[in-house]
């Protein structure tokens, strides 16, 4: 008995060693890093981790990043990226750890990182024990994880404070709970910034070949600033950036008997409030349009968001409501009465994704468009592998119905009524060359799906042919250049040095602006 007990406190000594050294370099490494930037929150925190490193990278700042949404990914300085290895696929915070470390070993000046915690415990935990921010990012407080965070959006608005930096600074574009998060800021001797959308121009958001928001732009350019990149470089290095395999998309495709179909995943936006807002900004924008058909994808272990999905049938006014996976139940019960009639049950865990497709192509008529909500996982992801089969559709958008066709007239949305009688402007067709398919090498897309969208190589004519025995296709590595970075002429010197948050031309008064308070 003594042995064991012996045994015992030596393997809880050695452990109690291992940790304390294992603490201390993983204090070291972050040492050596003396920009940390924490992006929390509820929607966006991916694209917004992507645009601030972009960013960094466009003011010459070298900068690693990674992101855990959609598909955890550790972006390297030269803006190249590669999956995050999880053991038994399984996430975990500790894996920040050799995130740290790998990052540390480029000697950065900058580290982008997204909160990967949901547990208000957890979070407080990744800030302070392991990425110990020196800026925080808190994008935005939406209905989601209310299990863990909730159940009022206020508890949500204070878990998420708990990554807060003590003593340092927090971004935010949160609105209607800034009061909350300024309280929970000055509990923490934080400095709170409020990056306004609004200084964010139209001109500047077109500039995006992706889908993305004023808001999380807005975010990125703060963060730039207090680094002291200048806005025009900041707003390059975005330009530049790589999006999310998650970001918002638009596809268009052409069925076997020939009808025309514009396909939106907007999967990743899983909470209501979000789901809507991107549905109707691609509205907006032309990137979809009437008839629009809706398809839910439910998991038996987000029945509270299957409901969610179902409530806000009557705020999307589509013509077809399908609903896949299991249980379809949760979300056609959420449905209001008045729309439920529209629900067509798809549903069951492990029914033939063929089957489900031909079905819901031939719910629909010979021009539309479907927008896809709720989860992605499970048959979200057969519907797109299913999806990635059909041919695309090349052909130009048919031209805008005369103001007397009562019949396209009936499909229209109120709002855009008046424009969809007039022809499509520039800016219209502009927003709508936005949407160009992005291939992430890693996402495992279909083989069709990558065989249609894979870039063709250019042939050059002058090149005289090869043996075929010599042939062989190469795939050089071309590391990424920051751009915006003029090169003086002459040897270049050090770079000047600059505090922390040191920034290169003051603040502008709009981002420092609380919201609320007079211009």
């Amino acid at each position: 008995m003594l042995f064991l007990y012996t045994v015992l406190v030596v393997c809880c000594a050695v452990l109690l060693v291992a940790g304390i050294v294992e603490q201390r370099r993983h204090f070291t490494n972050l040492e050596r890093i003396p920009s940390r930037v924490l992006v929390n929150g509820i929607r966006g925190k991916s694209s917004i981790t992507r645009l601030c490193a972009g960013a960094l990278r466009g003011g010459g700042l070298t900068t690693v990043a990674k992101t855990t949404g959609t598909a955890a990914r550790f972006i390297h300085p030269d803006a190249t990226e590669e999956p995050v290895y999880r053991k038994f696929g399984i996430a975990n915070v500790v894996e920040q750890i050799g995130i740290v470390r790998r990052a540390a070993a480029y000697d950065p000046d900058a580290l982008v990182i997204e909160c990967m915690a949901v547990m208000p415990a957890l979070q407080e935990i990744n800030q302070s024990k392991l990425i110990r921010s020196t800026i925080g990012v808190l994008c935005n407080v939406r209905e989601d994880h209310l299990a863990e965070m909730g159940p009022t959006l206020d508890d949500v608005a204070r878990s998420l404070s708990r990554s807060m930096p003590e003593g340092g600074i927090c971004i935010t574009a949160e609105k209607d709970r800034f009061h909350i998060l300024q309280e929970e800021a000055d509990a923490r001797d934080c400095r709170l910034v409020y990056a306004d959308p609004e200084i964010v121009t139209d001109e500047e958001l077109r500039g995006f070949s992706w889908f993305t928001f004023k808001e999380n732009v807005a975010i990125a350019l703060t963060v730039a600033e207090l680094l002291g990149v200048e806005r025009e470089t900041a707003l390059r290095g975005m330009y530049d950036a790589p999006p999310d395999p998650g970001v918002l998309s638009v596809e268009r495709y052409r069925t076997e008997d020939g009808k025309r179909l514009r396909f939106a995943n907007v999967f990743a936006a899983n909470d209501p409030e979000s789901t809507l807002m991107n549905i109707n900004q691609l509205l907006d924008v032309g990137a979809i349009s009437r008839p629009l058909n809706v398809v839910v994808n439910c998991r038996p272990d987000r029945v509270e968001r299957n409901g969610q999905m179902g409530t806000i049938v009557p705020d999307l006014k589509p013509d077809k409501v399908f609903v896949i996976g299991h249980p379809a139940k949760s979300a056609i019960d959420a449905i209001p009465a008045d729309w439920r009639h529209c629900a067509v049950d798809l549903g069951g865990d492990r029914r033939d994704p063929r089957e489900f497709m031909g079905r819901m192509l031939a719910e629909l008529g010979p021009d539309s468009s479907l927008v896809a909500i709720g989860n992605i996982h499970g048959q979200g992801e057969l519907l797109l592998e299913q999806l990635a089969e059909l041919p695309a559709d090349e052909t130009p958008d048919d031209p805008p119905p005369a103001p007397g066709d009562g019949a396209s007239a009936a499909h229209a949305p109120a709002p855009a009524a008046a424009r969809t009688a007039a022809p499509a402007t520039d800016d219209e067709t502009l927003a709508l060359q936005q949407y160009t398919p992005y291939i992430d090498p890693y996402t495992p897309y279909s083989p069709t799906y990558e065989t249609r969208y894979q870039p063709q190589q250019p042939q050059r004519a002058v090149r005289p042919p090869v043996p075929q025995e010599q042939q062989r296709v190469s795939w050089p590595h071309v590391p990424r250049q920051p751009t915006g970075k003029a090169t003086p002429p002459g040897p270049a010197g050090p770079p000047p040095s600059r505090g922390m948050f040191e920034p290169v031309r003051p603040p502008a008064p709009a981002q420092q602006q609380n919201p609320g308070e007079p211009r």
